[in-house]
């Protein structure tokens, strides 16, 4: 966790970490990163890989990432190779990018959570649901 005066966490090229990540900061990622990622604004770098769900108000990738993603605003730059479900309000894709999931805006998700919640009064309608696909 970023101290309450850091506005901006750095996790290098030589860094590897297993488990999950919370910054209130903004994450700037060139390591690899084994679990889920909540943060506020993240950047990836190209030589970064990440394996885990990725939850951010915005995110610029241009690496690896093996997991759902969901931002408000999303950037997936032409280096970037991702494989799972992407959930955005925004989106940019350039032209080179590889992305093997499924796109769907926001408003459609919790469109869908809603329809579930009503048909099951068992799902929490506050409660976030993070898919984790895992490849080896």
């Amino acid at each position: 966790m970023a101290s309450g005066n850091s506005t901006f966490s750095v996790i290098g090229s030589d860094v590897t970490i297993k488990g999950d990540i919370a910054a209130s900061a903004d994450l700037h990622v060139d390591g690899t990163i084994e679990g889920d990622i909540r943060c506020a604004s993240l950047v990836q770098g190209e030589t970064s890989a990440i394996h885990g769900a990725v939850i951010a108000e915005t995110a610029r990738l241009a690496g690896k990432v093996v997991g759902s993603i969901t931002a408000r605003e999303l950037v997936i730059l032409k280096n970037a190779r991702i494989e799972g479900d992407v959930h955005y309000d925004a989106l940019t894709i350039e032209q080179g990018a590889e992305v093997d999931g499924r796109f769907s805006p926001n408003s459609q998700r919790q469109a869908q959570h809603a329809v579930a919640a009503a048909s099951d009064p068992a799902v929490d309608e506050d409660e976030d649901e993070i898919t984790l696909q895992l490849t080896s």
